[in-house]
């Protein structure tokens, strides 16, 4: 009897093991599929773009930009159902409705878009001393045109696509299944890097700094909207320019 109890206390610990390493499986399987589907497409036409230049890229009609809206929530309805597997809502990824974040948000803004206008000055500065001319990146106008009305739909949504998913479901998995904030950060400044590259090496090169301003402040605070209010700021302002 005693060594029977004794094979029973020495399984339960692996069967333990073996449940929670199955269920870290099914995390990064998630992870990987909720990133496939919202931003696979954008990094292949940003690495096409990036290969054959602007004048390659789709041309941005109205029925482009009600896909890419289209796209996006495809890409937010699947994270919330993967954060529902586990019994989890948006706010536990940090998306709580505060005046306090809104107010924060605004603050982020001008503290990433001032990294960004110091980071591209150095990112130039040192492009000159190297080759002895300004380093050239695409317009936003060559790539996007004038947006119809169809657009104003993704504008306002693409800021919660990209930090719910790309910073804070992305940071939040990482930080839990791995234990690594550094490599959180990391991941969620190369992800987006990435399928910004149609901006070329430079552009991409510049904006990652204001990725590294969202990532350490999430990871610092745990808070979603902040970002997500300062990314709206810019894709506003980015239209209306466009405009």
């Amino acid at each position: 009897m005693a060594d029977y109890l004794r094979g029973v206390l020495e399984i339960v610990p692996a069967s333990g093991t073996a449940v929670q390493t199955d269920e870290a499986r099914k995390r990064w399987f998630e992870l990987g599929l909720v990133l496939l589907v919202a931003c696979g497409g954008s990094l292949v036409n940003a690495l096409y773009v990036l290969k054959y230049g602007p004048a390659a890229g789709p041309l941005m009609i109205a029925s482009r930009w009600m896909y890419g809206t289209v796209q996006e929530t495809s890409a937010l309805l699947l994270l919330g159902y993967v954060l529902s597997r586990r019994g989890l809502r948006m706010r536990n990824i940090g998306l709580r409705w505060t005046l306090r974040d809104v107010g924060a948000g605004l603050l982020l803004a001008g503290l990433s878009f001032a990294v960004y206008l110091l980071s591209s000055a150095f990112i130039q500065l040192f492009h000159h001393w190297i080759y002895g001319t300004l380093a050239a990146s695409p317009d936003a106008k060559r790539l996007f045109a004038r947006p119809s009305v169809a657009g104003i739909p993704f504008f306002l949504l693409n800021p919660f696509f990209e930090e719910l998913i790309v910073r804070a479901y992305l940071m939040s998995e990482i930080i839990e299944l791995s234990g690594s904030s550094k490599l959180a950060v990391a991941t969620s400044v190369l992800v987006p890097s990435s399928y910004h590259l149609y901006y070329g090496w430079i552009g991409a090169f510049s904006l990652s700094f204001q990725f590294l301003v969202f990532a350490i402040y999430y990871v610092c605070s745990r808070r979603a909207l902040p970002i997500i209010i300062a990314h709206g700021v810019f894709d506003i302002y980015g239209l209306v320019r466009l405009w």
